[in-house]
């Protein structure tokens, strides 16, 4: 096996007084998607801005394609080919879908990432509203938007936070064909995610967080035999 895309060891974080991270350790290998499961408040997102040093106080180890990265700024983390899909979407709501497209600068290793004619054919739906202001677009248009802008940097190591909340079953099924696409390609991703029945098919391994720790680990392969702690840990 290479080296992992991504190996978090020991990590403790702060927001401000509150500490959230408490010696948190996972490893995702190159070209895997690996999920983080856990209730609300787990720390799974925490974990997903912790690695880019969206956080307060940092301690511990963050290993991106082998390079240390726990001190540096942010931008630097993402110049290592790192790709944040927040939560929030972040979209340019004065620009056009397709201004919001060619705003991010090039992060990755090998410079450019995708061309703005392979995120349409990934996502027919911006190629039709690529003159539409950003906030003209219906929810789940501004999800393929957020993760289409993250491709064009050229990043290889995407997060996804909740990319699947609140969307029309057909756009989850979308997302869920373009993490497929993403992974046939080489990309390595990790998910923050709510929606079970999503992550399930997709992921290859499984983190399940709770209070802010690492409680369960395993394989997909073993997913029957740990739906009871799911159960237990998530009420799926």
């Amino acid at each position: 096996m290479n080296m992992p895309a991504l190996e978090i060891s020991g990590l403790n974080a702060w927001y401000g007084e509150s500490h959230i991270l408490h010696g948190v350790d996972l490893t995702v290998n190159q070209g895997e998607v690996v999920t983080l499961l856990g209730r609300n408040g787990a720390g799974r997102t925490t974990t997903l801005r912790s690695i880019l040093g969206l956080t307060g106080t940092r301690t511990g180890s963050i290993r991106i394609h082998g390079t240390e990265s726990i001190d540096m700024p942010t931008y630097k983390v993402a110049h290592l080919g790192v790709g944040y899909c927040p939560e929030e979407r972040g979209i340019f709501a004065s620009l056009s879908c397709e201004e919001n497209l060619l705003l991010p600068p090039p992060v990755g290793a090998l410079g450019g990432g995708m061309s703005l004619s392979e995120i349409y054919e990934m996502f027919p739906n911006l190629l039709e509203r690529k003159h539409s202001p950003g906030t003209r677009l219906s929810g789940g248009e501004q999800q393929m938007l957020a993760v289409g802008r993250i491709l064009r940097t050229g990043a290889n190591l995407l997060l996804l936070d909740e990319i699947s909340e609140g969307l029309a079953p057909v756009i989850v099924q979308a997302l869920a064909r373009m993490i497929t696409t993403l992974k046939a390609k080489g990309y390595t991703i990790v998910m923050v995610e709510q929606n079970f029945r999503f992550a399930a098919p997709l992921a290859d391994r499984f983190y399940v967080m709770e209070h802010g720790q690492i409680v369960e680990h395993f394989d997909a392969g073993e997913l029957g035999a740990k739906q009871g702690v799911l159960n237990e840990l998530l009420g799926v």
